[in-house]
């Protein structure tokens, strides 16, 4: 188990660094294989931003 710098990675092993991106390329790989609709990516962000928004007002 190697350990790595805290500088360099933000886990603290080699092995923490491996599982994750294990985990990470299978969520990838999940959501690729999704037969749903594509949502474009300029939609996406202005639903975000109107939800935002939304939020930042009630909370005002």
């Amino acid at each position: 188990m190697a350990k790595l710098d805290p500088i360099v990675s933000e886990f603290a092993t080699t092995e923490e660094a491996e599982a994750h991106d294990a985990w990470v390329r299978a969520k990838v790989e999940q959501s690729l294989a999704e037969p749903g609709p594509e949502i474009p990516h300029d939609q996406v962000m202005a639903e975000i931003q109107a939800m935002l928004d939304a939020k930042a007002k009630r909370t005002g």
